[in-house]
């Protein structure tokens, strides 16, 4: 009873591990979402549902015939996990580049890369169970509520240990082949237990390629990240040959989130943060300002602003510790410089007793959003923490060809400002597509509606406030609340 109970928890857990490395697996190709989640999580309840029927089929057998089953079903599952990181490299570009970041795409990628596995570590519930009851056919209620239990645990401590431990220390293609290996080695138990039974010669040959693909994954676990946080896949990628001069990029998760140019941090490459200082200009001049940042990045903006013989007083609110360590390294960020908060922004601006000229939102990832910082009550504290004088910008990524996120915010900004401003970097703005605008809120006018850069002439524009009205009153968008803020579905991230 105790190897039923032990592998019932085992395998629980690692399908459960499976489900969250692969929300991280995929976040490199199509970022971590609502869509990338709901993809997998749908995917491997699918595969485990299927899995629990083929494993009702199977416990109807004697019991060293399921023991055979549980054995072979363990070894595919073995080896499913351990094909799953090469298979997403050689199949991830031709399946998005047929379907696009698309409902139907992510769901096809994860269902190529998770259903598989999940079927597999779906079968043998059902059969461990009937073994367990078939030993104490007088005590059958326990039984079954032992089995259950088991499995419950081993989904919860599969879901702490992937979540809290091994994304962290092993990174998602290690404690793939870790997962791997586990599966192989109960696979390996039951084997033994099934004896000479036929069948059991392809079931082991079956054993030896798993144990054989985990210990490859093992050595050769190569993850596209630079580095895997609890929060993001972080790329250091070094840019010199398109900047002219020695830059990185940093990319968080999928999107390229900051390039630093080292012997310039006031080479502004990227437009939005391009646009972000020269508005930071037409307010305030050369005076020093104090600056609240709602997230760090490359730190690109924050590194400009405390450069010179006047440096701004900045604040900066990043939530993953791991990005600001590669910042350091790989960025030429001084931290010294700068206020550094490794909490959520809303949590340290609330907390934050002072007033700020300038509060930069910087958390827009194209398709991830945190909905919490672009409701209405985060407006509002916003506003409360400017001076008089403030304004507060943020960068908004929207579709030209829809513009429902940009008429929302801006409808929900205009709630608690007086002046909102659309801004753009022109060449930006005429590309069309998925287009980065700049939101200005504050409670008076820039004085000026347009600026060319003198080094580039690339020219920084506000979009007439009469076009923006009238966006806004065609969309009729919601104004977006800590209850209400459906920014996902408006920002049309992904279609079907």
């Amino acid at each position: 009873m105790v190897l039923l109970v032990a592998a019932e928890f085992l395998v629980s857990a690692a399908g459960l591990v499976v489900e969250i490395v692969a929300g991280r697996m995929l976040a490199p190709y199509v970022g971590m979402s609502l869509y990338s989640w709901t993809a997998v999580i749908a995917v491997v309840l699918a595969g485990l549902t299927i899995g629990h029927w083929v494993g009702g089929r199977l416990a109807e057998r004697e019991e060293r015939a399921i023991a055979l089953g549980i054995a072979a079903a363990l070894a595919l599952a073995a080896v499913a996990t351990a094909l799953a990181l090469p298979l997403l490299q050689a199949l991830s570009g031709p399946i998005l580049g047929s379907a696009g970041t698309s409902v139907l795409g992510l769901v096809v990628l994860a269902a190529v890369l998770f259903l598989v596995p999940s079927f597999m570590v779906g079968v043998p519930a059902p059969a461990l169970t009937k073994i367990a009851i078939d030993r104490a056919p007088h005590a059958a209620g326990r039984a079954l509520g032992r089995m259950y239990a088991a499995g419950a645990l081993g989904a919860i401590a599969g879901t702490l240990l992937a979540g809290y431990l091994f994304i962290s220390w092993l990174g998602t293609a290690r404690t793939l082949a870790v997962v791997a290996a586990v599966d192989a080695g109960l696979a390996l138990v039951f084997l033994g237990y099934a004896g000479r039974r036929r069948g059991r010669t392809a079931v082991a040959i079956l054993v030896a390629m798993a144990l054989s693909a985990a210990a490859a994954g093992l050595a050769s676990a190569k993850s596209p990240c630079t580095v895997e946080s609890d929060y993001y896949c972080i790329r250091s990628i070094d840019i010199t040959g398109d900047v002219g001069t020695e830059a990185r990029l940093m990319v968080l998760d999928h999107l390229g989130h900051g390039i630093n140019v080292r012997d310039d941090p006031r080479r502004l490459v990227t437009p939005y943060v391009a646009t972000i200082d020269h508005l930071r200009r037409l307010r305030f001049g050369a005076h020093p300002v104090s600056a609240f940042f709602i997230g760090g990045g490359a730190y690109t903006l924050p590194r400009a602003w405390t450069e010179g013989p006047s440096p701004d007083l900045v604040t900066v609110a990043e939530i993953d510790p791991a990005v600001t360590e590669i910042a350091v390294s790989d960025f030429w960020l001084d931290p010294e410089k700068m206020a550094i908060h490794h909490h959520d922004a809303r949590r340290v601006l609330s907390n934050s007793g002072g007033d700020f000229d300038i509060v930069v939102g910087d958390a827009f990832t194209d398709i991830a959003v945190p909905p919490h910082l672009v409701t209405k009550e985060f407006f509002a504290l916003v506003a409360e923490r400017l001076n008089d004088g403030g304004v507060y910008m943020m960068n908004l990524v929207d579709r030209m060809e829809r513009l429902h996120a940009l008429a929302a915010v801006h409808r929900t900004l205009k709630e608690i400002f007086p002046v909102v401003e659309v801004w753009v970097e022109a060449e930006d703005f005429s590309a069309g597509g998925r287009t980065t605008f700049v939101l200005l809120a504050a409670r008076t006018p820039t004085d000026e509606a347009r600026v060319v850069e003198p080094s580039t002439g690339r020219i920084f524009a506000r979009i007439p406030p009469d076009r923006v009205a009238r966006l806004v009153a065609e969309h009729d968008p919601p104004v977006l609340t800590d209850d209400y803020a459906p920014i996902d579905r408006l920002m049309g991230a992904l279609s079907w």
